[in-house]
């Protein structure tokens, strides 16, 4: 095992290849390292844009190595607060970023959820400019992981702290990994659902947005009647996977009454 340690992130990006992982707070890298399943190399950077947190005309830029718990010390990173209060004890949070959550496979992975839900975008070090995150996780989800890295994430701040909302289903509370985790972003224009966002954790390869349930949303209002034509809708078109924690039955069974709840929920306020 080598451990290689940079400067910058360009120069950390020179250094990756297909025998080599980067590593940001470690929560996953280092379980590899010490089972011996890691890569060969493993590259790190003390750039300091790693661990930056700017607000934008729209929303934020957080530099990819900002931790759980640097979101949840930040007031104005308040809507996600409850997103990264799931993500593990604050042993982890004190360590996990949201770079690294980006690439953690199932059961982790929780906050990607919230970030597609967001509608965010990433930067990659040394290609400059913004691309969605969704087409970043498509391309995760069809390589195995195999990545760029991530410098930053362009996160749009909600016009409405109500429109956004997030659930991981556990067996184990407060701290169990997820069955699956949801996430919900309804923008309203007079009190009608414009650029609905539904996005799903453990329904598919990686997180994975659900189209179907986006349609029926969309241009309606969150009444009774919509949330079960959603509800109805919950799994179609995704594709969820069997293991230890549930099968691929159950996550279908279930995915649609864990919506439900939740829309319920914002329909309350």
């Amino acid at each position: 095992m080598r451990v290689e340690s940079y400067n910058t992130l360009a120069e950390a990006a020179r250094a990756m290849g297909p025998d080599a992982v980067f590593m940001a707070g470690g929560t996953l890298v280092m379980r590899d390292v010490n089972a011996g399943t890691s890569a060969g190399r493993v590259v790190r950077s003390a750039d300091p844009a790693l661990t930056e947190i700017r607000a934008t005309g729209d929303g934020f830029s957080l530099g990819s190595g900002v931790t759980m718990a640097r979101v949840l010390a930040h007031r104005d990173l308040a809507f996600l607060a409850p997103v990264a209060r799931a993500v593990g004890g604050p042993q982890v949070r004190n360590m996990a970023t949201i770079g690294g959550n980006i690439f953690a496979h199932h059961p982790y992975g929780d906050f990607a959820v919230a970030l597609l839900a967001l509608g965010a975008r990433v930067v990659l070090a040394g290609q400059g400019g913004a691309k969605p995150l969704d087409d970043l996780l498509r391309e995760r989800g069809r390589s195995g992981g195999t990545s760029p890295i991530v410098a930053s994430i362009e996160v749009p701040r909600p016009r409405d702290p109500r429109a956004f909302g997030f659930v991981k289903v556990s067996r184990i509370k407060p701290k169990g990994v997820s069955v699956m985790s949801i996430a919900v972003n309804l923008p309203r224009d007079g009190g009608r659902m414009r650029g609905a966002r539904v996005a799903f954790g453990a329904m598919g390869p990686a997180p994975l947005r659900a189209s179907a349930v986006e349609r029926v949303l969309e241009g309606q209002s969150l009444d009774a009647a919509t949330i079960a034509r959603a509800a109805q809708l919950a799994s179609d078109g995704l594709d969820p996977p069997t293991d230890a924690l549930a099968s691929a039955w159950y996550r279908r069974e279930v995915a649609g009454t864990h919506l439900r709840r939740l829309l319920e929920k914002m329909e309350r306020g």
